[in-house]
């Protein structure tokens, strides 16, 4: 009778490699997910350590998830060593890991991502556009201009500028960097121009110092059909404050956020007293402070200068008293709003009282030349010349033209020509170049009678090439048009 052939229990050699294989594979996965679910929870920087061994243990710092996770966890308990250890012993790291590695450490120090970045360019490894929109991030906050011109062509030359991402973070590098021609030429080249884009240029042109730019951008997105968040409509209610005749723009704001329904957080709340403040519109500015809850010094601040702006010194003094009342500590701006409330209404005591304490040390930080600035020019309102001349000799600082500036003003009040005399050359040596300052000294002596003296300063502003502004006024369009008739 024939044997019949019976299955062998051993699996061929093949089957058993394979196997094994695939039951290393779900053991290291579970470790893997172990691992991962570890780190998600974990508090305590301690437990890094062992972390780290059993991620070296299992092989698994090969697993782009668990290192990028564990990078993640130690550079968010404060600890880089670990993460970078791992990271070291990575042979070619993912972008994915690489990305995590960077973006970890920017807030620690935000050189940190350009070494990474040209070591990965030196290994050769594969980088994404999340890489790049990265080190735009880290050049932005070290306001490296001529290193991101450089980036931006090897942006176009990878093909990665029509990332909307990319893009932004450029034109948020020259907005930064006060290069607002390149940002208008680089925002006039977006494929799309979503309210990222708009923000970011409108935010720029603020910062440089061109509000009424701001604001045309701002009516030009409006135009295009662009819905504002509320970082614009913070730029252009900062751009409004700025040019100082856009009162019904920042009030159109104002009403656009009401149809909105948001609420006045501190920066939408704090931009509209700031913008209402500098335009008179104090009682405007009251309503929108009391109808927000949450405030911080910056409102404070913004309320306490709309009332300097309007000279009403008594209730400057009465809301700086509730400030310390709600205990919210005021800071050197808060101070500097303070005293030129005081000295816009001439209240001396109030201010000399509040720098005495200034200087004693009761806010908790030294008073700077600004403060000093403040008190020359209230003495100096107040007619108090031999008041304000102390001060500049007693101060810490070497006096600015600011303060010369008071100085002089107050020599014309009190009709003091030899100080006024020595004011209006000290603007002259700290400034050689501004024209004006050679005008009011020559009209000084002009004024004392010393023709001279005035002549000497004329020759002088042409020998180093100085010319005069012409003079201007705003005239009625009537008169205008009258005026042109007689010439016609």
């Amino acid at each position: 009778m024939p044997l019949r052939h019976r299955p062998s229990s051993k699996r061929p050699p093949v089957l058993s490699f394979f196997s094994s294989v695939s039951a290393s594979a779900q053991s290291a996965s579970k470790e893997a997910q172990r691992i991962l679910h570890s780190l998600s929870t974990i508090t305590c920087p301690s437990a890094l350590h062992c972390l780290l061994s059993d991620i070296l243990l299992h092989g698994l710092h090969l697993n782009s998830a668990v290192s990028a996770a564990f990078i993640s966890s130690s550079l968010s308990l404060r600890r880089p060593r670990p993460a970078l250890l791992l990271f070291s012993l990575i042979r070619r790291p993912s972008p994915f890991v690489c990305n995590t590695l960077m973006g970890s450490l920017l807030p620690f120090r935000p050189s940190a991502p350009l070494f990474l970045f040209h070591q990965i360019h030196l290994s050769s490894l594969p980088t994404n556009h999340h890489t790049f929109s990265l080190i735009l991030k880290s050049l932005s906050l070290l306001r490296f201009l001529r290193s991101g011109r450089s980036l931006h062509s090897h942006v176009l030359k990878l093909g990665f500028f029509a990332d909307s991402y990319i893009s932004s973070s450029l034109l948020h590098l020259y907005a930064i960097c006060s290069d607002c021609s390149s940002a208008i030429h680089l925002f006039d080249e977006l494929p799309q121009r979503g309210v990222v884009a708009w923000s970011t240029l409108i935010a720029g042109l603020v910062r440089d110092g061109r509000p009424g730019d701001a604001l045309l951008a701002f009516e030009r997105m409006h135009f295009a059909g662009v819905t504002p968040n509320r970082v614009t409509l913070v730029s252009a209610l900062s751009a409004c404050s700025a040019y100082g005749a856009a009162l019904e723009i920042g009030k159109w704001v104002h009403h656009r956020a009401i149809l909105a329904g948001w609420e006045l957080d501190i920066f939408l709340g704090t931009a509209l007293i700031d913008m209402y403040g500098k335009h008179g519109r104090i009682n405007s500015a009251i309503q929108v402070f009391v109808k927000m809850s949450e405030r911080n010094v910056f409102t404070w601040n913004s309320l306490i200068q709309g009332f300097a702006f309007a000279n009403n010194g008594k209730v400057a003094l009465k809301w700086f008293s509730r400030m310390e009342e709600e205990r919210v500590k005021p800071d050197s701006v808060t101070i500097i709003g303070v005293l030129t409330a005081c000295s816009h209404s001439g209240l001396v005591d109030s201010g000399k009282r509040i720098f005495d304490m200034l200087v004693q040390g009761n806010y908790g930080f030294k008073a700077g030349i600004k403060h000093y600035g403040c008190m020359v020019d209230l003495y100096g309102r107040a007619g108090l010349l031999d008041a304000a001349i102390e001060c500049i000799k007693t101060m810490p600082f070497e006096p600015n033209v600011v303060i010369y500036g008071s100085l002089l003003a107050a020599c014309r009040l009190k009709k003091d020509m030899s100080w006024g005399e020595f004011a209006a050359w000290k603007m002259v040596e700290l400034q050689p170049e501004n024209a004006a300052y050679y005008v009011l000294l020559s009209n000084l002596y002009a004024k004392m009678g010393r023709w001279r003296e005035a002549e000497e300063v004329w020759k002088m502003m042409r020998e180093r090439g100085l010319r005069k502004d012409c003079g201007w006024t705003l005239t009625e369009l009537d008169d205008i048009e009258e005026y042109v008739e007689k010439v016609v």
